[in-house]
């Protein structure tokens, strides 16, 4: 299973759209563990590039701060679960916080 998570200055970054790069990390969902973690440049922000690039890339969940409900819709068409309002800042503990079911949420950080 991959997640990818939008990243600014190497942490989550609050809005979705506007990130730097994507940590695609892919886990061992039986083990509960990561087994390889890549940090790509982000193509950039056009409506609707963003959830078919990811499809693209083979992602299964978006765990992010922030995202517009356009782009929520676009990723359930693309078949990939989105999970907004995180608060952890660190790509890694996000990922393995939702694996364990354990993954705090606040309300969608973006409002549009």
């Amino acid at each position: 299973m991959r997640y990818a998570i939008p990243v600014s200055g190497g942490v989550v970054s609050p809005h979705f759209g506007h990130c730097e790069h994507f940590a695609l990390i892919d886990v061992d969902e039986d083990k509960r563990e990561i087994i390889k973690k890549e940090l790509v440049p982000s193509p950039g922000h056009e409506p609707g590039l963003l959830p078919a690039w990811l499809a693209e890339q083979g992602v299964s969940f978006v765990i992010a701060g922030g995202m517009g409900s356009r782009a929520q819709n676009l990723f359930q068409q693309n078949r990939i679960e989105v999970i907004i309002g995180t608060m952890e800042n660190d790509p890694e503990k996000a990922v393995l916080s939702h694996l364990d079911g354990k993954l705090a949420t606040e309300d969608n950080f973006c409002d549009h």
